[in-house]
């Protein structure tokens, strides 16, 4: 078993009596009715529909932890404080007194109270809550942040701030409706519209995919061009592997027309994730 302390991550508690209908009428997947153990992948979107956060969501006693990046901890708490109203909620940052860690791979997962599984796919493992100060128990492996960015880059499992922009990338984009993100069948929230009509039309041709890097990697930010053309931009990378957030129509056109492509030194070869349900360069049909 494999673990790193991912102090990059924050934690926000919503508690009380109407904690889970608050964040049900805000979020794009419904919390409300989480078993103990598991955990929703959900995000707040702003009214044009783009991610201004993304984030993983499980229960606690009388009502839920928000693991999010740890920077954007205060602005959201910002923003929840706005949609609170009336509704019967409080909300903290406990990101100074509770550490995100993350634990995969094979062997018995540590018996840590609120070990939550990530939603996502399986291969990710599950997420723990440790106290602050405190380390990864006895019998893990710890390979540390740059490890677990690793094992999430080799997934082809998008990072918001690395690997998409916050308030600028629309859930399909970041392959949320892929990954467990996106309850299209809830009600109303913050920029459903939006969301719907993306997933009905199958509109969105831009998509973080997974790439292996022939070269130097690119830093992130670096134009993925194919020919003389712009098509994208490059996310993280590690061991060889990375993401990069393209239009993945222009891709097919640079594919059949054998152009290939770069992003700085590097040339990159598109490999579809397991996970993919969408159409990728190559195929004709999703």
């Amino acid at each position: 078993m494999r673990g790193a302390v991912l102090d990059v991550r924050g934690v926000i508690e919503v508690t009380g009596a109407e904690a889970g209908r608050f964040l049900d009428n805000l979020l794009t997947n419904d919390v409300s009715g989480l078993a103990p153990g598991r955990a929703a992948f959900a995000a707040l979107l702003s009214p044009q529909g783009k991610i201004a956060v993304d984030m993983l969501v499980s229960p606690i006693d009388g009502g839920f932890r928000i693991d999010l990046p740890r920077l954007l901890a205060p602005d959201l708490l910002r923003k929840l404080a706005l949609y609170k109203l009336r509704s019967k909620v409080e909300l903290r940052d406990a990101s100074d007194d509770t550490r995100v860690a993350a634990f995969w791979g094979d062997g018995l997962l540590p018996d840590i109270a609120g070990l939550a599984f990530d939603p996502r796919i399986a291969a990710l493992g599950a997420r723990a809550y440790l106290r602050a100060g405190e380390g990864l128990p006895e019998g893990v492996a710890d390979v540390g942040q740059e490890g677990w960015r690793a094992h999430r880059i080799a997934l082809g499992v998008p990072q918001g701030g690395l690997d998409f922009v916050y308030g600028d990338a629309f859930p399909h984009e970041a392959c949320m409706d892929q990954l467990n993100g996106i309850d299209f069948r809830k009600g109303c929230y913050v920029g459903q519209e939006i969301v719907s009509r993306m997933e009905h039309r199958g509109t969105a041709r831009t998509r973080v995919a997974p790439v292996v890097l022939d070269g130097l990697a690119p830093e992130i930010g670096a134009a993925v061009v194919a020919g003389e053309r712009t098509i994208g931009r490059m996310g993280s990378s590690a061991d060889g592997r990375g993401l990069a957030l393209l239009r993945l129509d222009r891709a097919e056109e640079a594919r059949a027309a054998g152009t290939p492509l770069i992003a700085g030194a590097a040339m990159l070869t598109l490999v579809k994730p397991s996970w993919a349900r969408f159409a990728f360069p190559g195929e004709t049909a999703a």
